[in-house]
């Protein structure tokens, strides 16, 4: 029986990240038909435990205690009672300032001390790919930007973009480039202005905040304010990080509504 309740308050679990639409602020959204297909086969195999325990039930003349009721129906719906008490977050600067964000400076940048992941600028995706087929993507996925002198980064393609960026600065150089996040200010360098967008590779555990420091245009944005900005990417001498970073000039700036939904996922 308890393999049945487990098995079933998954699948009550899923169905409702996938209704209300909430799913997609933990997983990439091109892998929602992963967590369908597992929503599926996990109420088939708790109606095979039901089954089982239905049989098992009729051989065995005892009545269930009260207690043990409770408890079953207690953990049939902790799954959904806790997503539903526990409203999930959309992440903001209120997250970055409290995480920071740092910059895979070395092989060693990684987890942080509490165990979960470090938000970095540069979407990094070399760590599921040998490095002969990671430098084989990343040609293939250069070469639709290379010859272009202006890029429009969308929703779809911001996360391959923003890591071409950062892995081919000197191709992108002097480009112009348009897209929207929302805005940092970090608080250790007064004008370091960042455009940021919440993205996931994969799943939660390997999302990250990625972006571009953002020149102001001699108007200063509140934390989470959500701009377009139209601009030319350039190379600077960042203090926080000791090393030049690609950078955007802005040319036009428009602010904008948050988007019905804020993340944006890496495709391949």
């Amino acid at each position: 029986m308890i393999r049945f309740l487990i098995l079933s308050g998954y699948f009550e679990l899923m169905m409702y990240l996938q209704l209300t639409g909430k799913l997609n602020q933990y997983i990439n959204t091109h892998y929602s038909y992963l967590a369908v297909l597992s929503a599926l086969l996990s109420l088939l195999f708790a109606l095979v435990q039901l089954i089982n325990w239905m049989r098992h039930a009729k051989t065995h003349s005892h009545i269930n205690s009260a207690l043990a009721r409770a408890f079953a129906l207690l953990l049939l719906a902790t799954p959904v009672l806790s997503s539903i008490l526990i409203p999930s977050k959309t992440l903001d600067a209120t997250i970055v300032s409290a995480k920071g964000f740092n910059f895979p400076l070395d092989a060693e940048s990684g987890d942080s001390s509490d165990g979960t992941q470090i938000q970095y600028l540069q979407p990094n995706t070399s760590l599921y790919f040998t490095k002969s087929v990671y430098d084989k993507i990343m040609k293939k996925e250069l070469a639709t930007y290379q010859n272009k002198s202006t890029i429009n980064i969308t929703t779809d393609n911001y996360m391959e973009i923003m890591e071409l960026i950062y892995n081919f600065p000197g191709t992108f150089e002097g480009k112009t480039v348009t897209y929207t996040g929302f805005v940092y200010n970090d608080p250790t360098t007064p004008d370091a202005q960042f455009l940021f967008r919440f993205g996931i590779i994969h799943c939660i555990a390997d999302s990250g905040v990625f972006g571009l420091r953002t020149l102001t245009d001699g108007k200063a944005y509140p934390n989470n304010t959500w701009i377009e900005v139209t601009g030319q990417i350039q190379m600077a001498y960042y203090t926080p990080f000791k090393r030049e970073i690609p950078i955007i000039k802005p040319q036009k700036i428009n602010e904008v509504k948050k988007p019905a939904n804020p993340y944006v996922y890496r495709t391949f």
